[in-house]
């Protein structure tokens, strides 16, 4: 099921787009972490008993095996369960769950449902406290800030921990350990030879502002990636001399790559994977 949804969402990402760069075009996933991180939630700060309620939550899915049944949906052989979002009332006891529903296999779409390791734990955790759930579907750069301005509880949307996001939210223990990874054409060699993030960023490194054709790497907009590849002091990144080209989703990114606008994307490992066997699926 899980597949057939990232098709689905890839073939109307392809529509008009797949004729002019060819069908048969494959993509491939350099198998090395560039970064590591941690994934969290963020709550609202003036509800710090929700931060308490989401940390017990998250201790107790982890210990009772509900946490790796929910991974095994999206990783393994399971099946995901498709989650409905109830509309906003105020006059309701709601938990209003801030997300960017393009993030397979975190939190991503099937009509009107939404699926994904984020989505469900959200559900579990609204049947938890007694709330209805309310998921509030953005763009991934107005997640914390939605939650920083109370109109939200709790973003979650596959969030890196990080000191700039802590002004808007307060982070609840980290759920799951991810990186960023580097997505290429399948018949490209460049990295093949490398072995670890430092031998992929001692290439990356080769290439400089100043060349005649400036290189250009597609990112999520507002995601670890964009930091990494442009560069940020908070983050710690240093970035590299190419031109960062921002996306609404992975996935727009990929495609922009086959259609020969750009030469790399660098997107978390996941997404990475799901989005690159959907695409070769369609090949």
């Amino acid at each position: 099921m899980k597949k057939l949804l990232a098709l689905a969402l890839v073939a109307i990402i392809a529509i008009g787009c797949l004729a002019g760069c060819g069908s048969s075009a494959k993509v491939k996933v350099i198998e090395i972490d560039l970064t590591s991180e941690e994934y969290a939630f963020g709550v609202d700060k003036t509800q710090p008993e929700l931060l308490t309620e989401v940390n017990d939550f998250i201790k107790k899915i982890k210990e009772d095996g509900t946490f790796d049944e929910i991974l095994n949906k999206y990783f393994g052989d399971g099946t995901p369960t498709p989650v409905t979002s109830a509309a906003l009332d105020e006059s309701k006891d709601q938990l209003v769950v801030a997300t960017n529903a393009a993030f397979e296999p975190f939190e991503y779409m099937d009509g009107e449902n939404y699926l994904g390791i984020d989505m469900e734990i959200a559900a579990l955790l609204a049947e938890e406290l007694g709330l209805e759930l309310v998921i509030s579907n953005m763009d991934f750069d107005s997640v914390c800030l939605s939650v920083g301005q109370q109109k939200c509880d709790i973003a979650m949307a596959g969030l890196t921990v990080n000191e700039a996001r802590k002004e808007y939210v307060t982070f609840s223990d980290s759920y799951y350990n991810a990186a960023q990874r580097l997505v290429v054409m399948a018949d490209d060699t460049t990295f093949d030879a490398c072995t670890d993030a430092a031998s992929v960023e001692a290439i990356l490194n080769t290439y400089t502002l100043e060349d005649e054709t400036v290189t250009k790497i597609g990112v999520q907009n507002g995601t670890t990636g964009q930091f990494y590849v442009q560069g940020d002091a908070d983050w710690g990144f240093a970035g590299f001399g190419v031109e960062c080209v921002g996306y609404k989703n992975g996935s727009l990114a990929v495609q922009d790559m086959i259609n020969g606008n750009i030469k790399y994307v660098i997107i978390d490992s996941a997404p990475a994977k799901c989005i690159t066997d959907a695409f070769n699926e369609l090949g």
